[in-house]
């Protein structure tokens, strides 16, 4: 009687410490191998394809932005903070009409937001969802799925993602997503060049498009190692410094 007893506690043990983590946890633990907290309070900037980025994000507020060079040689600079959006020409400030402005906030927020993941995972309007486990590239990975509250999620909260973490690591390895806007589409992408920068872990990516739109993103793990995505471009970030700020000094 004694064995089977012993042998039950035993089975219980072993079932527990193999009980999956839940979203959340995944997403925390897979913050403190990008960088950590302090991620949170910090400025950095980058290069992206022919425009130059910068953020500063600091106490719960943000200042982005984007500057570049127009086909008539203009100076473009384009700022997105939490009070709104302004674009200046020439260091001019010109005036914009409320669908403009949304459209020069979602393309200067999108491409801060791509590069800050998976930091806004914990953004208050982010719901997730656990998919279970998926192999790609003979890896083991959890799977998130991410959706976004109506009420804070902006103007794409229709947009859905799914991330690939890591088993042993905890790193974004790959992330699939949706998109309603500029008429819609599925994206999947492949991190690579993961480097550490004054501590904080940024990748490059290997950006794919699916061979077929109907299949659904949560199983682009199994698409992707059936060759249904074909390479639609990189997404590479160049010269990027960082920097941590101190919130108590801000």
């Amino acid at each position: 009687m004694k064995y089977f007893l012993y042998l039950g506690v035993i089975l219980l043990v072993t079932t527990s410490c193999q009980t999956d983590p839940s979203a959340q946890e995944i997403i925390d633990r897979s913050i403190e191998a990008h960088g950590g907290s302090k991620v949170y309070n910090s400025k950095f900037s980058f290069d992206f394809r022919d425009k130059h980025y910068e953020a500063v994000y600091i106490n719960g507020d943000y200042t982005l932005s984007r500057q570049f060079t127009d086909s008539l040689n203009n100076q473009i600079k384009d700022v997105l903070t939490n009070s709104g959006f302004e674009r200046s020409i020439n260091d001019t400030l010109i005036i914009l009409t409320d669908d403009w402005k949304t459209k020069y906030s979602n393309s200067v927020n999108s491409v801060i937001y791509f590069f800050r993941l998976p930091f806004n995972l914990t953004d208050p309007a982010v719901n997730l969802t656990y998919l279970g486990k998926g192999k790609i590239e003979g890896k083991t990975y959890f799977k998130i799925k991410v959706a976004f509250a109506k009420e804070a999620g902006g103007e794409d909260f229709t947009d859905q993602f799914v991330y690939w973490f890591n088993t042993q690591t905890y790193t974004m390895d790959y992330m699939a997503y949706e998109y309603a806007t500029s008429g819609g589409g599925k994206r999947f992408r492949k991190a690579y060049n993961q480097r550490s920068i004054n501590g904080w872990l940024i990748s490059d990516y290997h950006n794919y498009e699916p061979l077929d739109i109907s299949i659904d993103i949560e199983v682009y793990d199994q698409y992707f190692e059936k060759g249904g995505l074909k390479n639609l471009s990189e997404i590479v970030n160049r010269n990027v410094n960082v920097e941590f700020l101190d919130p108590k000094t801000h």
